[in-house]
Parts: C-alpha cells; structure tokens; sequence
C-alpha cells in the first residue's frame, strides 16, 4: 500500500500532481476546480494484481470529465465501481445521471465519456475499486445499463461489498504480500455477485465468461508462485476456494491439466533466464531452483523433453552471444 499527499508539495504544484496522479492510477480525465492554486489531496492506493487496484482519494471540489478524445489517447479499459465517502456527487455517463450520496456506490467506464461533479465543503472522500475489463464476467450491454446509477449499498451484497472496500482501505497497511492475490479473488467475485444481481445477466454467456475469467485469475495466481516447490493443484484450489475436481475441470476444458500447466510455466520461466544476461552470474541449477525445481537432475531431464536440448547447451547456443555482447565484448 502507497498513500501520497500533495501537502507535501508547494502549493502551486499541488493540482498539477493530483491530474497527474489521476491520469497514472486511473485514466486521463480533464479536472476543473476553483482550488489550482493550491489542491490539497491524498491518495492511498493499494494494488491487488492484475491491474486490480482499490484507491481512496480525498480531494476539493471539482468536476472531473472524461472526453471521446481523452479515451482515444488512453483507455486502460476498467470498469470502476465508487463508494462515495464524504462529499455530495453528481455523475453523467450513457444517458444516465445520478446523485450520490456517501454510503451509495456508482458505476462507471473508462471507455466511454462521462461527466462528474463533486461539491464539498471541506474535503470530499471517494474509495475506488478498479476492475479490468476481463475480471468481470458479465456481457458489457448489461454493464453498461447500470453506470450512473442508484446501485443498492446498504443492505445485501452491496453492503459487503461496500464493506470490504472500507476495510481493504483500513487494513491495508497489514497485508502481507502473499495474502493479495486470495483478496484479490474475493473481490471479483464480491463484485461480480453483486454486478450480476443488479443486470439479471446470468444465463450461459455469463457463466462462460465466469469461467474463463475464473481461470485467468488462477493462472496469474500460479504465474506468481512459481517459486514455490511445494505449489500443487490441492493448493491452487484452496486457494481459490473450490474443490480439486473443480479446478481440473476449468483446466481441461484449456485443454491441458494444472500440473501440465505449472510445469510448462516453470520451464517457461527457466528457458527465459537462462538467455537473460542479467542471469549470467546464477548457475543452471539455481535459475531451476528459482522456477520450483527441487532437483536439479528431474529439471535437466524434463528441460531436454522439452525444448529438445539440455539446459546448459541450450544457455550456450542461445543466451552466451547476449551476454558478451552485455558485457562489452565482441559478439
């Protein structure tokens, strides 16, 4: 977790670092206030992954618009979801307009132009969750009706939801590296639950595009774990809170087993490093044991089957001219 501050800034520098702020953590958008001389702003950003990132920002009054030319020069693609924590909100996007109050929670999209304005008379308050496009496995037509909305928060899902995103604020300076991608996955799907709740989208596009979502999501978990000897299928799906018969499934209709896929990216990884200059000075042996090889032996052998060539050639003929040329040597 990151909190930043414009205080400490001089104060005809304040505005200019927030825009800049908004643009990097979220999407460009041209802000207008009555406070350019001197903004004062905070953002905690704690990032979960995978591009999904809860932020709370704390800012003046201002408007805040998002133009077709604005989304030409940069879309991250996101769907935003915004508890509104201090200050009054008004939001504009697809033909809808909304008033939200703090404790309500507004939809929004990074790919189409909008509108906001946030009155306060000291500093208004925003917690935002940050969802790329492919998280959410939800047909965008029935997204796409809800943004600027009145979207239920006070009871139900959406009060979980909206106390999670409260919490994951609070807690965050507690969290353990390791725990992210586990909160990460209950976000989605706290999100999704309650985004699919509201659209009525839930026949067999929805639930495809729930599983495929699902397996990106496992993927990415397994692609930073790869250190891990001990990672095994039983661990992924606890880690995922579904059965092992589960999880083999979402990976056969892939095409191939989790076991299958934790090796080929291990081996991935490995092939990488060893052309990696930058990994000249670690022996074959460490670079297995970097991917989750536990013996040395198994990986040259597995390697070869692979890619046709043990380890150590394979360096040779491909990583060496690199590495010289790296160190300033004819190559």
């Amino acid at each position: 977790m990151i909190t930043l501050s414009s205080r400490e800034l001089p104060a005809a520098e304040r505005f200019g670092w927030f825009c800049e702020l908004v643009a990097r953590d979220m999407a460009p958008h041209d802000l207008i206030t009555e406070h350019v001389s001197d903004f004062p702003a905070s953002a905690t950003l704690l990032s979960l992954g995978d591009r999904i990132g809860v932020s709370s920002v704390e800012f003046p009054t201002m408007q805040s618009i998002r133009t077709r030319r604005l989304i030409g020069r940069s879309d991250p693609e996101l769907w935003v979801l915004a508890l509104v924590v201090k200050g009054r909100m008004q939001r504009e996007q697809g033909g809808n307009h909304v008033d939200p109050c703090p404790g309500d929670l507004v939809l929004y999209d990074t790919s189409q132009p909008y509108w906001a304005s946030i009155a306060t008379d000291d500093v208004a308050q925003s917690i935002v969750l940050h969802l790329p496009r492919h998280t959410l496995p939800v047909p965008e037509q029935a997204l796409r009706r809800l943004v600027a909305t009145a979207l239920p928060s006070r009871s139900g899902v959406g009060a979980l939801l909206s106390g999670l995103l409260s919490g994951l604020v609070e807690q965050g300076p507690n969290l353990e590296a390791g725990q992210t991608p586990r909160l990460a996955s209950a976000v989605v799907d706290l999100a999704t639950a309650f985004l699919t709740s509201l659209s009525g989208a839930d026949g067999p596009e929805t639930g495809a595009a729930r599983k495929a979502a699902q397996l990106h999501q496992i993927k990415s978990f397994i692609r930073a774990r790869l250190g891990e000897p001990g990672l095994t299928p039983t661990d992924v799906a606890a880690a995922h809170h579904i059965s092992l018969r589960a999880l083999q499934y979402l990976f056969r209709e892939d095409g191939r087993t989790v076991g299958q896929f934790i090796r080929e990216q291990r081996l991935e990884r490995c092939r990488a490093d060893l052309t990696d200059p930058r990994m000249a000075g670690r022996s074959v042996a460490a670079i297995a044991i970097r991917a989750g090889f536990s013996d040395a032996a198994t990986f040259s052998r597995v390697f070869k089957a692979h890619y046709g060539t043990p380890p150590g050639e394979y360096r040779r003929s491909h990583g060496e001219p690199h590495q010289r040329n790296a160190a300033g040597r004819p190559g």
